[in-house]
């Protein structure tokens, strides 16, 4: 951009289109090491499914699942695993992470998203010394509850640097980097599970929630090398020529004064703002207010977390081995998973968040059909279903986890991280982050009495809901690709709905260029 050009747009209208910079290998590294706190969660999520099926594991911490699974005979296939202890184990996490993410507001609004990263880290990192040293449930527990406080940190704080280091234009590919991370992690857990489950002496476990460290440490020490982002280094510090600085690196431009300009609009408007939480539920908030608590309810009654926590659990009950569980759920939720969100991540920005969401709905949707109609007329209280069955069951979870995959697991995060105003942002997170975890941890909890007493039902239960989720993205949720993070309110302002909250008028503005 010639020096001293003036561009003329109106803040609605804007597309980011006049924004100078590139893609350039100092963000991606910023990035990829960011997203190293989906690699914890992920790594968390496998985990807890994997040990929860090996039984040395259940025999030590769990005596009464061991013994219903091994030796009792009278108790239903879809009863075996119902242990509100057992998924407490699981589910504690979930709750210490929704308690997390609101202190988590705090320190990533008034310290910065990368104390925020590295408290994640470290917290997570000495969770993982209990869980793998743990002696009995309840310092199993207690590691769980740490490993929580560090997944509640980074899934607050990851997805908003991630989209605030990002061009607009290549954001949603960066920003679902995460949920990459995330089948990264699930994948490598699940693997390490399937290796642990055949050491001698019943002790793979204690590697397998051990191993946890290893991510840990590898997010804590890239966090203290991560630089912060513009739009926080203006909101905390008001330099201004820190952050030009910073964004002419990230950028690999000297010509970033269009997008510094709305990055300084933006935050002399958040310091104006006393009170996040009483901010948000202001009427001109409501339609961040609503996505915020819609998407991430949506995205865990999608029944993903059956699969990601159950789904070695699941294969059991429909009469697969130890091992072999343990290898189908690495496939399903592995490989399959990471697969299509590296595949969202190259066709995010080009086809649109609402056009995957779509598909990825009625994909989940037909899946679960399949799968709970097979198991309904074939699989009864006691014994197993034919290979051939189960080899169909398990094509269809893999074409569930695809759907999941390149749609609502990657999104579920990219779009509440983007649609939020720089004054309510990480209040705004805090709350999709809290949500997430309250119904994981009700899913979690509640799932396994579910599959007790609906049996094959509780796939057309999570199918009900693919149905909904899919009509509420057709009808109340705009298009954001391309769309500067700062020049957001443009997608309310044109929506059918939610203009009548926002209003339409626009405001006219002149950035002066580099």
């Amino acid at each position: 951009m010639a020096a001293g050009m003036v561009i003329t747009s109106k803040a609605c209208e804007g597309t980011g289109e006049y924004y100078n910079g590139r893609m350039t290998l100092f963000v991606v590294v910023s990035c990829m090491i960011a997203a190293t706190g989906g690699v914890i969660f992920g790594y968390d999520i496998g985990i807890s499914g994997g040990v929860t099926s090996m039984e040395s594991f259940l025999k030590k911490f769990f005596p009464e699942v061991y013994d219903k699974m091994n030796e009792d005979t009278e108790t239903s296939n879809y009863c075996k695993f119902d242990s509100q202890l057992l998924t407490s184990f699981t589910s504690s996490l979930y709750v210490a992470g929704l308690v997390a993410s609101f202190f988590a507001s705090s320190v990533t609004k008034a310290l910065g998203r990368k104390p925020s990263i590295l408290a994640g880290g470290a917290a997570f990192l000495a969770g993982a010394a209990f869980s793998g040293a743990a002696s009995n449930v309840y310092m199993l527990i207690f590691g769980r509850v740490l490993l929580g406080v560090g997944v509640g940190f980074a899934n607050q704080s990851v997805p908003l640097y991630l989209s605030e280091m990002a061009p607009p234009r290549h954001r949603g590919a960066i920003n679902n980097g995460f949920q990459l991370s995330v089948g990264i992690g699930v994948l490598s857990a699940n693997l390490i599970n399937y290796g642990t489950e055949k050491i001698k002496g019943g002790w793979g476990w204690r590697i397998s929630l051990a191993m946890a460290a290893v991510p840990a440490s590898i997010l804590t020490l890239g966090a203290t090398f991560l630089p912060e982002t513009p739009n926080s280094l203006i909101q905390r510090t008001n330099d201004h020529q820190k952050a030009k600085l910073m964004l002419q690196r990230l950028r690999g431009t000297e010509h970033v004064q269009a997008e510094l300009n709305d990055l300084i609009k933006a935050s002399e408007t958040s310091k104006t703002i006393k009170h996040l939480f009483k901010k948000i539920v202001q009427r001109k908030y409501r339609p961040q207010l609503v996505m915020a608590i819609a998407i991430p309810f949506f995205q865990q009654v999608t029944g993903i977390n059956v699969i990601s926590f159950y789904a070695p659990v699941l294969f059991r009950t429909i009469g697969f081995s130890e091992s072999a569980s343990l290898l189908s759920a690495a496939v399903v939720t592995g490989v399959v998973g990471t697969t299509s969100t590296f595949i969202s991540m190259l066709i995010v920005d080009k086809l649109g968040r609402r056009v995957l969401l779509t598909i990825g709905g009625i994909q989940m949707l037909v899946s679960q059909i399949v799968v709970g109609s097979i198991m309904a007329a074939e699989l009864g209280d006691h014994g197993g279903i034919s290979k051939g069955y189960a080899i169909v069951v398990l094509i269809f979870m893999c074409i569930y986890v695809a759907g999941f995959g390149w749609s609502w697991g990657p999104l579920g995060w990219l779009i509440p991280s983007e649609i939020f105003a720089l004054e309510i942002r990480s209040a705004g997170q805090s709350i999709n982050v809290a949500v997430n975890f309250l119904f994981t941890f009700i899913v979690a909890q509640t799932f396994l009495p579910m599959l007790c007493s609906f049996k094959a039902g509780i796939f057309f239960f999570f199918g009900g809901w693919a149905v909904v989720m899919t009509g509420f993205v057709h009808l109340f949720l705009p298009e954001t690709k391309n769309v500067p993070i700062e020049q957001m309110e443009k997608v309310w302002r044109e929506h059918w709905f939610w203009k009548r909250f926002v209003g339409e008028k626009c405001e006219v503005s002149k950035t002066e260029g580099a």
